[in-house]
């Protein structure tokens, strides 16, 4: 699976064409040279589909341009993404330009996630974090997902983790769906409990959470207090994802998550570090702080 560009690589034969190339030599052949030219070279590839960033001004082009793409990389469905995320739940805004089957599965890391691409967002930039939820979680730790989606982090956190329980609430009614699906699929059904609904309505044991994932964009920093109703009163993990400025670093958003944590009245056991996920867009950051916090008794 490419999580961008793909690269010729040496064989015993010479290196190989790349996918990229080879698509433009397939539109130049029928469209010209000049729109053969202003194609991408990346392209996320998610199982069976393909997503790719197509200038608006392709349009008319997009159904060979898309063709070509299927035939050279042999996947069921080209995508194009035609506008930003939009709303609370964040659905993004897609066109099909080959094919029609857009239900598709991702293996990372030995964990499976199946979903709908052209309903459900699927950052490939997100692959470290999801891998590190797993590593992060503790055999026996109750876990809560407040933002679950497919399973982003309540899988790993179940399936590498080996959470006694994880409690993944979902809003949007269609994550929600592969949600389940997911935690059928990866054989952690047992001890995934997806909950549909807005996170601060559902219920979820107080005071008994562990670790609490907060995934989040733009900013989860809102969603604090709710956290630390659920955190156990030892101390609780939380992991709060926050969209931030490069000029501010990561000390602003790990100032933020401290302020936050302690006008609640809880206290800091473990001071916040913010690390860079990926890039989000121009001059923006996607971070996610780590902090261990004692919710006030």
């Amino acid at each position: 699976m490419s999580d961008g560009g793909a690269v010729g690589v040496g064989t015993s034969r010479g290196p190989t064409t790349p996918p990229a190339e080879r698509v433009r030599r397939r539109v130049a052949a029928s469209a010209g040279a000049e729109i053969a030219a202003r194609l991408p070279l990346g392209y996320h590839r998610m199982g069976r589909v393909l997503l790719l960033r197509l200038s608006k001004e392709l349009r008319p082009e997009f159904p060979q341009i898309g063709e070509a793409w299927r035939q050279e990389l042999g996947v069921a469905t080209v995508l194009t993404q035609v506008g930003p995320v939009e709303g609370e739940l964040r659905h993004p805004r897609i066109e099909v330009i080959a094919g029609t089957e857009t239900d598709t599965e991702v293996i990372e890391h030995g964990i499976r996630y199946r979903f709908d691409a052209a309903r459900i967002l699927f950052a490939t930039g997100n692959r470290a974090e999801r891998q590190r939820a797993g590593r992060l979680t503790r055999p026996g730790e109750t876990v809560v997902d407040l933002f679950a989606g497919i399973g982003y982090f309540a899988l790993p956190a179940a399936l590498r983790g080996d959470a006694s329980v994880v409690y993944a609430a979902e809003k949007n009614p269609v994550a929600h769906g592969y949600l389940q699906q997911n935690a059928e699929l990866n054989g952690v059904a047992e001890r995934v409990r997806p909950l549909l609904g807005d996170n601060r309505e559902l219920t979820i044991p107080p005071g008994e959470a562990d670790r609490i994932f907060l995934g989040y964009l733009p900013s989860a920093t809102a969603w604090i207090p709710r956290a630390l109703e659920l955190g156990r009163r030892s101390g609780v993990w939380l992991h709060v994802h926050r969209v931030a400025d490069v000029r501010g670093g990561t000390d602003a958003s790990s100032e933020l998550v401290r302020t936050t944590i302690e006008s609640c009245g809880a206290s800091i056991l473990a001071a916040p570090e913010a690390r860079v996920v990926k890039p989000y867009g121009p001059g923006r950051n996607h971070v996610v702080v780590d902090v261990r916090a004692r919710p006030r008794d």
